[in-house]
């Protein structure tokens, strides 16, 4: 076991490993606050999930804008300053939101942290693909995926007993964090944007963000992100709506949703690499398929279940069909984009989750707060059914293309 995880450590650059340990820190601290922060919105400011809701989609839809404008700058600017400014960014921004003591301050607060707080998303999946070819793209998403699970078992297990006793306490700890990573980062990572070309003029900052009108032409990228954004507007239930489900109509405290995404973890701990490379070579949009298939199952079931245990089986197989979907999308979207526009590509790309968290939060609360609670489950499932069609026609459109024939893997080191 050891001697094929030196192996799989020297399959891949140095930098990316740096990537790696930055990333599993940093999640550490988000996973201590985030899965509880619609909990924290409802308990202290003694609102509905619908107003939580309007609070999560304030920070998204202005997240959208706050990608964009990230987009651009880490194709004209590079991938590191963009990187260092969101992690400083987010220690400020997170002290604000422990602090604030009036839920109408929270609205112009969450406009503004949702602008800036998005800015370097586009700029960390470009660094990945940027250090890593093609070929290695797939399986470096999913061993970063790996790693940020395993900072799930220790987030959500120690946020869920902090959670009980001091909100406040878990601001702190993740503002903390990210300054260390912002230190770290400083420090180990140098720039990874691609070199002009010799004489290639240098893009204006105007010239940069004009270049999304070529993403927007590229309309089989755009079927794919409105497939992904299906999926993702029942996938992101899972982060905010299901733990004010469990809490309000089951009876289960936030300790006990902790330890359902700790199952989520350390399954994908044990089980990622392993599904990552037995997928590889297999037609990426007919995974995506497949592994929308398993989230209708999961959150179908929330809709019925009554037993902890079933909700917990439940996780297990979504997080299957998460095992299949992140890498593959990821590594889907940075081979749709050309290598001077990754950032922009990589922005448009986080539609799929940004988009469904400025409506989904509130459209859950609209449900939770005034129908049969099921109901929100019942539906996930069905808009995953229509995700899974989406992805398979894609797969009839395009898959036989030269960009979307993922490489045969490569035969197991024997004797390991």
């Amino acid at each position: 076991m050891l001697k094929k995880v030196q192996t799989i450590y020297q399959e891949f650059p140095q930098k990316f490993w740096i990537v790696v340990i930055v990333s599993f820190i940093d999640r550490i601290g988000g996973t201590l606050l985030f899965p509880f922060f619609s909990l924290y919105l409802t308990s202290k400011f003694g609102v509905g999930m619908t107003q939580a809701g309007v609070i999560l989609g304030i920070f998204s839809i202005f997240g959208l804008f706050g990608g964009m404008i990230g987009g651009a700058l880490t194709d004209k600017l590079g991938r590191r300053k963009l990187i260092l400014f969101g992690l400083i960014f987010s220690a400020l921004s997170t002290l604000a939101l422990g602090v604030v003591n009036q839920f109408n301050l929270l609205y112009p607060l969450a406009m503004i942290i949702g602008l800036l707080s998005d800015i370097a998303g586009p700029a960390h999946a470009a660094m990945i693909a940027d250090i890593l070819p093609e070929e290695q793209r797939q399986e470096g998403f999913g061993i970063l995926r790996v790693v940020a699970n395993m900072s799930w078992i220790i987030g959500p297990t120690i946020g869920g007993f902090v959670a009980n006793r001091s909100f406040f306490a878990l601001f702190v700890t993740d503002a903390v964090i990210s300054c260390l990573v912002a230190f770290l980062f400083y420090k180990l990572m140098p720039e990874t944007k691609p070199q002009q070309e010799p004489g290639q003029q240098p893009t204006g900052i105007f010239d940069t963000f004009k270049g999304y009108k070529e993403v927007v032409k590229d309309r089989v990228f755009i079927a794919f992100l409105i497939a992904g954004m299906l999926m993702g507007l029942v996938y992101q239930q899972m982060y905010n709506s299901l733990s004010v489900y469990l809490r309000d109509f089951h009876n289960i405290d936030p300790s006990g949703y902790g330890f359902l995404l700790t199952t989520s973890a350390i399954t994908v701990i044990f089980f990622q690499f392993w599904v990552t490379r037995k997928i590889k070579g297999s037609p990426p949009f007919i995974m995506m398929a497949l592994g929308t298939l398993f989230y209708m199952i999961g959150f179908g079931m929330f809709g019925f279940v009554t037993f902890y245990w079933f909700f917990a089986l439940a996780i297990v197989i979504i997080t299957i069909g998460e095992m299949i979907i992140m890498p593959t999308s990821q590594a889907l979207a940075a081979n749709f984009a050309p290598a001077d526009m990754r950032g922009r590509y990589m922005a448009f790309f986080g539609l799929t989750w940004m988009l469904p968290a400025t409506i989904g939060p509130s459209a859950a609360g609209i449900i939770l707060d005034n129908y049969n609670p099921n109901l929100l489950w019942f539906i996930g499932a069905g808009l995953c059914a229509v995700s899974a069609f989406s992805f398979f026609m894609l797969h009839q459109r395009i898959g036989g293309q030269k960009r979307f024939l993922t490489v045969t893997a490569e035969p197991e080191p024997q004797n390991l």
